[in-house]
Parts: structure tokens; C-alpha cells; sequence
């Protein structure tokens, strides 16, 4: 039929959206931090509804530079993030099942515009968490911000900040490069190879 996926394509985009699963059992970002009094480093993993690793440790440090503590419940992005999700698993299952190419299409700018969203929300608590500082923390440097970086490493006073993907994000950055392999690949080199 004309515009339908190649079966190559068709099931490459239901391993994509199964994939996605992973999302509930493995963390889908980290933090680690290093310093002087900490050799063997500090990490938080970020995971869909929780966070983990050295979260105390790292909330009184920032205490002494008047950041806030870190909560579970601070994220209200926690409660709607196992849905969001689901959301993208069925509409990848959906393009593989409507099997055609503007399905496809639908299911890669949803998984593109769904990992930008995540990186501004990330930026913007990132913004609030290291610019809006207690007056009276113990520890006051003028002019002095501690913003975490969205992907990479910063420098934080005497501490090395990272940031960037753990599993479950490596994941989710495969299958949108996947995903967009595979349209570029129907668009381009299955334009005749269709079921």
C-alpha cells in the first residue's frame, strides 16, 4: 500500500516503543559531584517517579550555600511522568500498528518534543534551584550561583558537577535516533519496499 512502513521499519518502531519500558526500572539521569573531602564522589540518580544515591548527603551540603533541600516532593513532574510515558509507548505501538509513514512521523516528533521538554524543565529547576539561595545560608559568596549543569560539567566552588544521561536515558536517546533512522530510511531508501 502506498506510504506504508517496510516491515524493517514496522518492527524497528514496536522495539522502539517497547524499549521505552525501560524508562520503569532504570534511572533516567544522574548527577555526580566531586571534591577534595569527597574522592570517591557523590551521585543522585534521577529516576520516573523517584530519586536515589547520596540525596541527604548532597541536600545539607547545599544547605551551607542556602540552596534548598532536594525532595521527592519538589518534582511535581513525578506524578505525571509514568503517564507521559505510556503515552509514548502507545504511540509508537499505534505507528507501528497504523503502519504509515506520517504515523511514524507523529511518533518521532512526539519522542523529540517530549526529550526537549524534559531538558527545559531540567534547565528551569536547575535555574530555580542554584539562583534562589537563602539569605542567611552559613556559607555566602556575592554574586556566586549554583545552577547544576543540564548536560556535562561545571565547576561548584570546590566541587565537579556532572550531569547527563544514566541508562534509562541512553535509552530513550537510542530510540529517537532510531526512530528518526528509520523515517529517513523510508523516506529516502523504502520508498518502493512497502507491505
Amino acid at each position: 500500500m502506498k506510504n506504508s512502513l517496510h516491515v524493517i521499519s514496522r518492527i524497528t518502531v514496536a522495539i522502539c516503543a517497547i524499549a521505552l519500558t525501560s524508562a520503569y526500572f532504570t534511572p533516567l539521569w544522574q548527577i555526580l559531584m566531586w571534591a577534595p573531602q569527597y574522592p570517591e564522589g557523590l551521585e543522585m540518580k534521577i529516576w520516573i517517579n523517584n530519586l536515589t544515591g547520596n540525596v541527604k548527603i548532597i541536600s545539607a551540603l547545599n544547605h551551607y550555600i542556602g540552596m534548598h533541600t532536594i525532595e521527592v516532593s519538589m518534582f511535581p513532574e513525578f506524578k505525571y511522568m509514568i503517564y507521559c510515558v505510556g503515552v509514548l509507548i502507545l504511540i509508537g505501538l499505534l505507528a507501528a500498528l497504523i503502519n504509515k509513514r506520517w504515523a511514524l512521523l507523529a511518533f518521532v516528533i512526539v519522542l523529540c518534543s517530549a526529550g526537549l521538554a524534559l531538558l527545559i524543565d531540567f534547565y528551569m529547576w536547575g535555574y530555580e534551584y542554584g539562583h534562589n539561595l537563602n539569605p542567611d545560608a552559613p556559607i555566602k559568596v556575592p554574586g556566586m550561583t549554583y545552577q547544576p549543569p543540564v548536560i556535562g560539567t561545571k565547576q561548584l566552588l570546590n566541587f565537579t558537577a556532572f550531569s547527563g544521561p544514566d541508562v534509562g536515558g541512553w535509552i530513550f536517546i537510542v530510540v529517537v535516533l532510531t526512530s528518526f533512522g528509520a523515517l529517513v530510511a523510508e523516506q529516502f531508501f523504502m520508498k518502493r519496499k512497502t507491505i
